[in-house]
């Protein structure tokens, strides 16, 4: 292992806990995923104990932005799971994965979302009045340049004619689960998130969906890293495209992403 990498490894195990990779055998792969995916994959980790008697998977959640720079620069990960395709294709462009192990995993829907105890109504369409809404407030996302339901949440507005009333009355959080935490707490009266954010946090509740075709599809790849050693990666991968992991995934909100079409 290259200096910078045994670095890389030793802040990440001081970090979150993780053993460092010597201890690999003996503990369970390490999976990089998008914030948003935190509830059901706590969930799935304890069936895959169950089911196959083997170490929990460690799980290290932040924005997917952020996870696959950690993985740009060394950090030790088994496998990546990401809520949109430019970052997969960003560590795919650099030959950090094993490509024959990708795959489309989930998808989602993004949702306006309010603290449970707001009655805001509104319907997301050219002309909606999100200012009314936000009084003195400012409107929760995750960052919009770079995380990707801040992404999302920039560009649905674009294509809604919003974006111009509401780019300079933003709260930027660092990932989705950042920004949903400002509504729950009520310090943003409303603010973007994913579906499943909303059903994992009581505090909130959803205000309407945004129309489907004002973003890109969102959808959830899945591959295993080039570097991985680990003996039980690619077994772990397999778990979380089958039936017991799809059945909680899908509990949680998650679906499958529609197949691409033919000649698209």
């Amino acid at each position: 292992m290259s200096t910078r990498r045994s670095v890389l490894a030793l802040a990440l195990a001081a970090s979150t806990g993780f053993a460092l990779p010597a201890a690999a055998r003996s503990s369970g792969p390490v999976v990089f995923a998008a914030a948003s995916l935190k509830t059901a994959l706590d969930e799935i980790a304890t069936l895959w104990m169950r089911e196959t008697g083997l170490p929990a998977p460690r799980l290290s959640h932040a924005g997917s932005n952020a996870l696959a720079r950690q993985i740009e620069q060394g950090a030790p990960a088994d496998l990546f799971l990401s809520a949109d395709l430019d970052w997969m294709d960003a560590l795919a462009a650099k030959s950090l994965l094993r490509p024959e192990t990708r795959s489309n995993l989930l998808a989602n829907r993004l949702a306006l979302v309010a603290p449970v105890e707001s009655k805001a109504t509104i319907t997301l369409q050219p002309g909606a009045d999100l200012a009314a809404l936000l009084a003195d407030g400012r409107l929760a996302t995750a960052n919009v340049d770079s995380v990707p339901a801040g992404k999302y949440a920039k560009t649905a507005f674009e294509k809604l004619g919003l974006w111009a009333g509401l780019k300079d009355r933003l709260a930027q959080a660092e990932n989705v689960r950042a920004a949903l935490l400002l509504v729950a707490r009520g310090e943003a009266p409303l603010g973007v998130t994913y579906a499943t954010d909303a059903a994992a946090e009581p505090k909130v509740r959803i205000i309407t969906l945004f129309p489907e075709e004002s973003h890109p599809p969102i959808v959830y790849p899945i591959a295993m890293l080039k570097d991985s050693a680990h003996p039980q990666a690619l077994r772990l991968l397999e778990f979380l495209k089958g039936g017991s992991a799809r059945a909680i995934f899908e509990r949680h909100g998650f679906t499958l992403p529609t197949p691409p079409r033919q000649g698209s």
